[in-house]
C-alpha cells in the first residue's frame, strides 16, 4: 500500500534514528552526532555516523546513508511496507485507515494464511506419526534428519483421497477455504473435492514474511506422473514472484552469506545444511524475471549452480539471457558448475562443506559464461562465418539497457573476438597471437612460415615450452609475486595484522615458504611485534631473515610503493584491500589455467586454444592493476589519484 507523506513523517519525528539504530549499534555520543562501529562491515575504528537533527545515519566505510527506513531495510532484508509497519508499532502510530475493500481482503488474506498454517502442521504431524514411516524413511535415505525435519518443517500427505480435508475440516476450515488455497482438487467433472497432495513429502512454500503460501509435494512412488508437485496459483502464491527458503535465505545474505540458486528444494536443504544459508531455488520452474529480482535484492551478484550437463548449461544460458537486459554496474550473476551426474545433494553428501567450496571457487562470471555459449554453436571457417559471429556479439550487447555496463561488454568481447582470430606465432619456446589472420589461415605473410596451432602446441617445443611455464607450474620454488608482496607489506606494516590477521590466515597460498613465513609473522604479532624494527628482530631471531630479504628483492619501489615502510597507512589499506581481491582473483584464475590445459590435451581444438589464451591473458594483466582510488596515495605525499 502507499503511506501518506504526513505518517512517515510522525513515525520519523516520534522515533529518532539514534533510537532505531542504537538497538543494533552501541553508539556513542559526539557533540550533536552519534559515533559507532559500522555494521555493514567489520572495523576497528568507528566510521558510523548518526545524526538525529538532519534525520540520517551515515557508514564511511561502506558509503550507505538513509533514514529510519533504510537502516531496518538494510540491517534486517525488509522490504519497505514491512518496515513502515514494524516502526510504526515502535512509534505507537497507528497504520493509515484502509478502505472497507482492501480491509475486507486483508482479512481474507489473514484467514487464508491461518489454514495454510494448520496444514502445515498436519502434515508435520502426519509425517511424524505411525502414518508418516515411509515419508521418513524417503527423507533419511537423502539424510535429512529428524533436526533437519524440524527446521524445515517438512512434512507427509496420507495417500487416502480425503485425509486432509477431514482433518481441516475438524477444525472448521471451510472446503471454500481449502480450494482457495490450492489445498483441494475441485473441477466441472469432479464430484466431490480431494485432496491435491497424496503420498508425498511436503515441502512448505513461504512467503518473503515468511508465512507458509504453497506446498511443494515429492512423490514417493515411481510411477506417478509428476515427481514434484506445487500449489497451483492462488491469492497467495505466484510460484514466480517467490524462491524457496528464500525468507530465510534473505536474513542470512544480510548477515553476509553468499546467495546461491539451485534447481530443487532438497538441493536447498542439503547447502542449508552445509552452511550456505543462502540457498535458494525457484519453485518448479526456470528462473523468472521476478526471481532475478528476488536475487538482487539480497546480493549484487548472486551464484547460480547448475549441473554439469546439457539441461544445466540450457538452464544456464536462459537465465543468462534474462539477465542480460538488467545488468548494472556492479550488479550482474556468476556461475558454478557441478560435477557431471551431481547435484548439490550429491556433492554435499560425498565431499560435505569443502566440496561445495571447491565448485564455488570455479565461478565464472556471466561475461565468460556468455563467450562459452557463444563459441560453442559458432562456425568460423569463412569471413562470412566470423562476420555473422561478429554480428551476433552487437546484437548480444545491444540487449544490455545500461549504458556504461553496455560499454564495457562491448570493449570485453570484441576484444575476445580479436584475440580469436588474431595468428599464433612461437617465438622461443613462447606463444603469442598478433592481430590479424585467423585460425583457418596461418600463414603469417606470402610464403612465411605456418605458425604451431593448438595440436603441434601441445606437442614438441612449443609444448614443452609451455608446460614450463610459471603460469602453468603451479606451486614452484619461486614465492609468487603476490604473495611476496602480502607478505612484505605485513613486514614492514605490522597494523595491517590488527585488523587482517584472520584474512591473511585463510588465504590460499601456493609456496610452502610463503605460508611458512606468514605462520612466523602471526606468531610474531602475536608475540607483540607492533612496528617493523620490532617484526624484523623477531624474524631474524626465528630464522627468516635470508627470506625476507628475498622478499624485498620482489617489490619494485616505483610500482609496489605501498609495501615499504614509509607509505601512509591509509594508502597501504587500499592497495591491501586490492591485492586479497586480486590475489583470490588469481588464485581462481590459476585453477582455470589447469583445467583449460587439461582440455586443450583431450582436445587441442580452436575454442580451447582460445580459452587457454586468454586465461593466460588476464592472469597477466593482474599484475599491472594500480589502486584507482580517489585520493589514493595522497597519505604518502603523492600525487592522488582519480577514477
Amino acid at each position: 500500500m502507499r503511506f501518506p507523506p504526513s505518517f512517515l513523517d510522525e513515525i520519523r519525528a516520534r522515533l529518532p534514528v539514534s533510537e532505531v539504530v542504537g538497538k543494533r549499534v552501541q553508539l556513542k555520543k559526539q557533540g550533536r552526532e552519534w559515533r559507532g562501529l559500522s555494521p555493514f562491515n567489520a572495523e576497528k575504528t568507528p566510521s558510523f555516523y548518526v545524526n538525529d537533527q538532519k534525520g540520517f545515519y551515515h557508514c564511511f566505510s561502506s558509503g550507505k546513508h538513509g533514514d529510519q527506513f533504510d537502516f531496518l531495510m538494510e540491517v534486517e532484508g525488509l522490504p519497505f511496507p514491512e518496515a513502515v509497519e514494524r516502526l510504526a508499532s515502535m512509534a505507537g502510530v497507528p497504520m493509515p485507515v484502509q478502505s472497507r475493500e482492501e480491509e475486507v481482503r486483508e482479512s481474507r488474506r489473514k484467514s487464508l494464511h491461518e489454514v495454510m498454517e494448520l496444514a502445515t502442521k498436519y502434515f508435520e504431524a502426519t509425517l511424524q506419526g505411525r502414518g508418516g514411516a515411509k515419508g521418513r524413511g524417503y527423507l533419511a535415505d537423502r539424510s535429512l534428519g529428524p533436526a533437519t525435519q524440524a527446521r524445515f518443517r517438512l512434512g507427509y500427505a496420507l495417500p487416502e483421497r480425503f485425509a486432509l480435508k477431514e482433518a481441516l475440516g475438524a477444525r472448521g476450515v471451510s472446503v471454500e477455504d481449502m480450494i482457495e488455497t490450492g489445498l483441494l482438487i475441485t473441477a466441472e467433472d469432479v464430484a466431490i473435492p480431494y485432496d491435491r497432495f497424496r503420498d508425498r513429502v511436503m515441502f512448505p512454500i513461504t512467503d518473503l514474511r515468511g508465512r507458509v503460501v504453497a506446498f511443494g509435494g515429492r512423490a514417493l512412488e515411481k510411477e506417478v506422473s509428476a515427481k514434484y508437485l506445487n500449489s497451483p496459483e492462488t491469492s497467495l502464491f505466484h510460484k514466480g514472484s517467490l524462491l524457496y527458503n528464500g525468507f530465510n535465505a534473505r536474513a542470512a545474505a544480510h548477515k553476509g552469506a553468499p546467495v546461491i540458486a539451485v534447481e530443487g528444494y532438497v538441493d536447498v536443504i542439503a547447502l542449508v545444511e552445509a552452511g550456505f544459508a543462502g540457498a535458494v531455488a525457484p519453485l518448479g520452474t526456470a528462473l523468472t524475471e521476478d526471481q532475478l529480482g528476488l536475487l538482487w535484492k539480497m546480493a549484487p551478484e548472486p551464484l547460480l549452480l547448475f549441473d554439469g550437463d546439457k539441461a544445466g548449461r540450457r538452464a544456464a544460458y536462459r537465465a543468462l539471457d534474462l539477465a542480460l537486459p538488467h545488468l548494472k554496474p556492479g550488479v550482474s550473476l556468476s556461475f558454478g558448475t557441478l560435477p557431471d551426474g551431481q547435484d548439490p545433494d550429491d556433492l554435499v553428501r560425498v565431499g560435505g562443506r569443502e566440496a561445495v567450496d571447491a565448485v564455488l571457487a570455479q565461478a565464472r562470471p556471466l561475461a565468460d559464461v556468455l563467450w562459452a555459449r557463444e563459441m560453442e554453436s559458432a562456425s568460423v571457417d569463412t569471413p562470412e562465418r566470423r562476420a555473422a559471429l561478429e554480428a551476433r556479439i552487437g546484437e548480444i550487447i545491444r540487449v544490455i539497457a545500461d549504458e556504461t555496463v553496455r560499454k564495457h561488454y562491448r570493449n570485453e568481447l570484441m576484444e575476445r573476438f580479436r584475440r580469436l582470430f588474431a595468428p599464433v606465432v612461437v617465438q622461443g619456446g613462447v606463444s603469442r597471437r598478433e592481430g590479424g589472420g585467423n585460425f583457418s589461415n596461418r600463414f603469417s605473410g606470402r610464403g612465411g612460415r605456418r605458425p604451431a596451432g593448438p595440436r603441434e602446441m601441445m606437442s614438441g617445443t612449443a609444448g614443452e615450452g609451455m608446460r614450463r611455464s610459471a603460469l602453468v607450474r603451479g606451486a614452484a620454488a619461486e614465492i609468487p609475486r603476490n604473495e611476496a608482496l602480502l607478505l612484505f607489506a605485513a613486514m614492514n606494516h605490522p597494523f595491517l595484522l590488527d585488523q587482517f590477521a584472520e584474512e591473511l590466515c585463510d588465504l590460499p597460498f601456493q609456496n610452502k615458504e610463503a605460508a611458512q613465513l606468514r605462520r612466523a609473522l602471526l606468531d610474531a604479532h602475536t608475540a607483540g611485534a607492533e612496528d617493523a624494527q620490532a617484526m624484523a628482530g623477531w624474524l631474524e631471531a626465528a630464522g627468516f631473515a635470508p627470506l625476507a630479504a628475498r622478499l624485498a628483492q620482489v617489490a619494485v619501489a616505483r610500482h609496489d610503493w605501498p609495501v615499504f615502510a614509509d607509505a601512509g597507512r591509509a594508502d597501504v589499506e587500499l592497495w591491501w584491500h586490492q591485492r586479497m581481491v586480486l590475489h583470490r582473483r588469481s588464485r581462481a584464475l590459476s585453477k582455470d589455467l589447469k583445467e583449460a590445459e587439461k582440455r586443450l590435451a583431450e582436445e587441442p581444438t580452436e575454442m580451447n586454444w582460445a580459452r587457454f589464451l586468454d586465461i593466460q591473458r588476464q592472469l597477466a594483466a593482474l599484475d599491472g592493476t594500480e589502486a584507482l582510488v580517489e585520493g589514493f596515495g595522497a597519505a604518502s605525499g603523492r600525487p592522488g589519484r582519480s577514477m
